[in-house]
């Protein structure tokens, strides 16, 4: 991607924040206090200066400014793309840098005798005060060059080896594979008292490659099994599964609609978190989604090809009885929400499917590099405990295979909350206070 592209998708992100930002009719001061952010950074965020390192601050904007669900999944699409053109700059500028600054001799290049003193006063190094090392026997060097022969020749002889070595290659199958994703689904880590106070963020991942099976994760690449006669893309890896998968397991329509289950007291458990901190908070105190489950994925191609979008499964990996622990409200005093485009999957049937909900479309999708999508999921269960995840499959081309969805190498997981206690958490409080009447 050119600078030039770069610099338009990082104006077109900022073009609509400025659009809703405008049309809210709040001041920049006002609607820095309440995004919980300073008045200088809402600026540049607005005029393209700086993209957010997280989405999460750019949907509080949008959700403050009463977007619309089409707004918030095309703010969506272009921070995508503007965080992606930042990311390439930076790589470019840290490429380009030290060959700028330095010739190969190691001596300033021709015009740039400048550095170090910005009125154009050349440095003057003291060459007496540069310390020479001493220099080594000669017998030292013979014997260091002898072992370098000797571990060279050594590395030679494995090379041949590995070469040589037979390999087992499955009748059909053109690809090489290579393990980029984990398949071990277990329980989740035991948790600790406290949240954690590091995380990661959520983004799709700029590369991905081919496996029998993949997985993809939460800010992981898909992986998945690929399929052709190796004509198309003679340039580039065969092995490359040509998209991306980033996923945010949980997702708030708003803070009241997020519920977790936790096997401890209301004294034991810490304040409630926002969509940002949900997944640290979840995995501190071993919550499950209580009832529902939302979970946003972003697709994106990670080439120049168009890649199709055939259609989205879900698998059930456990049932159970629901949990018997606490409920825990993220949020009190929401009002009443507005019902956005999704997929719905309805756990307690016997065989769940993802069906569109709200008029979203229903598959197959087309996505690229420039032109990715964001796809929302909701599972519910009013009678279960269930462990599950998804599946995506694609083609481009003659190619095609699947990409395994889950909760960062872990399956999702979503309770019913029959009969359980309640607490919620109210502005201003400093604890949690048991729900009355449901």
């Amino acid at each position: 991607m050119s600078e030039e592209t770069g610099t338009e998708r990082t104006e077109e992100f900022a073009q609509l924040l400025r659009e809703l930002k405008d049309r809210s009719g709040l001041s920049y001061g006002t609607l820095a206090k309440r995004l919980h952010m300073s008045t200088s950074t809402l600026h540049r965020y607005c005029n393209g200066t700086a993209v957010p390192v997280e989405y999460a601050p750019v949907e509080r904007l949008a959700r403050v400014c009463r977007a619309t669900p089409q707004e918030l999944v095309e703010l969506h699409r272009r921070w995508i793309l503007a965080d992606a053109a930042r990311g390439r700059k930076a790589d470019q500028g840290a490429a380009r840098g030290p060959a700028q600054e330095a010739g190969s001799d190691g001596t300033a290049e021709p015009g740039q005798g400048k550095a170090g003193d910005e009125d154009g006063e050349p440095v003057v190094i003291d060459t007496a005060a540069v310390a020479v090392p001493p220099r080594r026997p000669s017998w030292i060097r013979r014997r260091r060059t002898a072992l370098i022969a000797s571990v060279a020749v050594v590395a030679a002889l494995g090379a041949v080896a590995y070469a040589l070595r037979p390999t087992t290659v499955r009748a059909g199958d053109t690809t090489t594979p290579t393990f980029t994703g984990t398949l071990d689904v277990g329980e989740p880590a035991k948790p600790s008292a406290t949240p954690s106070p590091s995380g990661s963020g959520h983004k799709p991942s700029a590369s991905a490659s081919a496996s029998p099976t993949g997985t993809a994760g939460s800010g992981n690449a898909g992986s998945g099994t690929s399929k052709g006669d190796g004509k198309q893309g003679a340039n580039r890896s065969a092995t490359a599964v040509p998209l991306a998968v980033a996923v945010r397991p949980y997702v708030y329509e708003d803070p009241c609609s997020q519920h977790f289950l936790v096997d401890s007291d209301p004294e034991q458990v810490g304040p409630p978190a926002n969509e940002e901190n949900a997944p640290r908070w979840s995995a501190a105190y071993g919550a499950v989604a209580s009832g529902e489950q939302r979970v946003a994925l972003t697709v994106q191609g990670t080439g120049e090809d168009t890649v199709v979008l055939n259609s989205l499964h879900v698998r059930v990996l456990a049932k159970g009885a629901p949990l018997a622990w606490n409920d825990y409200s993220m949020g009190v005093g929401c009002g009443g929400g507005v019902g956005t485009k999704s997929f719905d999957v309805d756990m307690d049937n016997g065989s769940p499917t993802v069906t569109v909900k709200n008029g979203q479309r229903d598959f197959p999708y087309k996505v690229s590099e420039s032109d990715p999508e964001v796809f929302y999921v909701t599972a519910h269960t009013k009678a279960h405990d269930i462990r599950w995840d998804l599946s995506l499959d694609w083609s481009s081309g003659d190619r095609g295979g699947t990409v395994h969805i889950d909760n960062a190498g872990r399956p999702f997981r979503t309770s019913a909350d029959l009969g359980r206690p309640g607490y919620d958490y109210p502005l201003g409080s400093s604890e949690w206070i048991e729900r009355v009447g449901g």
